[in-house]
């Protein structure tokens, strides 16, 4: 696995580097600053990035939203000590496929690095429950309602299973489908609903009113 790493505090970035390349992940690069970072992405290639939430200059979140306009294919992760709901979502809804605190234990962010590199999204525990804060109503959610609509029903019964937090392995054995089924359908389900991620499509979900997230 190819590792970058963008997070301005040198101490930091450097443990953090150690750290993975002591576990056998390589880093192909750690940067200080947003702006580089951005600019070696695509020479570089990594499996995944790891993007630190606020750095002067060009912010976690920023490098995040440009990465998407010049689709840039790999997966990025917020690691950050900000545990404030609204950074939480606008990182979802920017593309992240993971949001992880930096206060988690070495092993479990290696364990959550390999989740996500495999295609999932790992939000961190302390915050698997933010879904449900996502204000309600208002014009985006209208806006959802209409990338719903083009949802099948079997593809909305996991989407709503999505937004209750469950695996692929989990949403099989409720459905008594295979696991590929589900790969399947959430592939579909991302792609209709034009989101980078599972999470992203569980926030809107929940913000248009679709699931509940006790569902």
């Amino acid at each position: 696995m190819r590792i970058v790493l963008i997070d301005d505090h040198t101490l930091f970035r450097s443990g953090v580097q150690e750290l993975l390349q002591r576990r056998g992940l390589e880093v192909s690069g750690a940067f200080g600053d947003g702006n580089e970072g951005l600019e070696e992405l695509e020479r570089l290639s990594p499996d995944v990035v790891l993007l630190d939430m606020r750095m002067p200059g060009l912010s976690g979140l920023d490098v995040l939203r440009r990465m998407r306009e010049r689709k840039v294919g790999c997966p990025a992760v917020m690691l950050t000590t900000s545990r404030d709901q609204t950074d939480l979502v606008a990182c979802l809804r920017a593309g992240a496929s993971g949001y992880l605190l930096k206060d988690m234990e070495p092993d479990e962010l290696v364990a959550s690095l390999h989740q996500i590199v495999a295609g999932e999204t790992v939000v961190a525990s302390d915050l698997s429950g933010a879904l449900a804060a996502v204000d309600q109503g208002g014009n985006g959610a209208d806006e959802g309602r209409d990338r719903f609509a083009e949802l099948t029903p079997r593809e909305t019964e996991i989407l709503c299973h999505l937004a209750a937090g469950q695996s692929n392995k989990v949403i099989a054995r409720e459905l008594g489908i295979s696991d590929g089924t589900v790969k399947l359908h959430v592939k579909s389900i991302l792609r209709k609903l034009e989101v980078h991620s599972r999470v992203q499509a569980a926030v809107i979900a929940v913000e248009a009113g679709i699931c509940r997230h006790d569902d």
